[in-house]
């Protein structure tokens, strides 16, 4: 895979082109002065979906009753009495 670099401050790029660039399996790194800030890669359609969850994946693993409320002040302070 080829990197092509590009300022922003002299973005001016037309969209076909930037289609052009990705189509030619190649990546493409925005920088600003030099420093970058942003890579642009073409999405592989044959690549897999993310995989979907598997409910009981770890069986015996549980969440407490509790686990949504609101953490105690003592918690947040460092008071332990």
């Amino acid at each position: 895979m080829s990197t092509k670099t590009i300022d922003i401050s002299s973005l001016q790029i037309a969209r076909e082109s930037l289609r052009g660039l990705l189509a030619k399996d190649a990546e493409i790194v925005l920088t600003d002065a030099g420093e970058p800030l942003a890579r642009l890669t073409r999405i592989d359609e044959a690549s897999p979906s993310p995989k979907a969850r598997i409910p009981d994946l770890f069986p015996g693993i549980w969440m407490s009753d509790d686990f949504n409320d609101p953490l105690p002040d003592e918690f947040w302070l460092g008071d332990s009495e």
